[in-house]
């Protein structure tokens, strides 16, 4: 299964320069486990799972006719209810934390903070705060090893998981990514963690089933 995923995914990025769309790569995480079995997640749901982390890394397109190729735009999300099936529409308080790439100049600011707005869903339209900030993201997908930073406020490290963490072997995708992304594959973060300001609460989820990465092209 794992193999297949990878050739998707691997096809996938090969063919983002050709689409006159905005391309590019997708890593989430969030405080619950993503790839887990029913019992595990139905002991989580209400408890965890409020927070979130969104980022994406832009290939190629322009957005309002501003070229963000090579740019990242992070998203963070914090909510009142576990932000499952239905991603941030679950919960009924959302607010969230947009970072801007720091290499972006001013138009281009405004047009990955237009892309936030439009492709995180309600977490894009409940922003509290913008921040600038220096975003390094990048993603293996043979190895499942992804790595993002965005400034001393966001920072994820992921890895494949390994069959010892599969405790009731009946484990799968069971949320679906926040994001409208092509093909997904789910990893482990070796470390997941906010430390920001504006939403309330900060959070680090080590060694949790919770990160997903994949490819979109809208």
């Amino acid at each position: 299964m794992l193999r297949t995923y990878v050739g998707l995914i691997l096809a996938a990025t090969t063919s983002l320069s050709s689409a006159s769309e905005i391309g590019g790569v997708y890593m989430e995480t969030r405080t619950c486990a993503v790839y887990t079995g029913p019992c595990f997640a139905n002991a989580e749901m209400g408890l965890t799972g409020k927070d979130a982390i969104m980022a994406w890394s832009i290939e190629s397109g322009a957005q309002d006719g501003v070229d963000i190729a090579g740019l990242n735009v992070v998203v963070v999300v914090s909510a009142n209810q576990t932000l499952g099936f239905r991603g941030v529409n679950d919960a009924k308080q959302l607010k969230s934390l947009i970072l801007i790439d720091d290499r972006a100049n001013s138009l281009q600011r405004q047009a990955l903070l237009s892309f936030a707005r439009n492709h995180a869903g309600r977490a894009g339209k409940s922003a509290v705060r913008v921040d600038i900030a220096p975003i390094r993201m990048t993603l293996d997908f043979v190895n499942l090893k992804g790595h993002l930073k965005a400034g001393k406020v966001v920072t994820l490290k992921s890895r494949k998981t390994r069959p010892g963490e599969c405790i009731c072997k009946n484990e799968v995708e069971y949320y679906p990514p926040l994001a409208q992304v092509d093909q997904v594959i789910p990893a482990t973060a070796e470390q997941g963690e906010f430390r920001g300001r504006g939403l309330g609460r900060r959070w680090s989820t080590p060694g949790a089933r919770s990160v997903y990465m994949g490819t979109f092209i809208y």
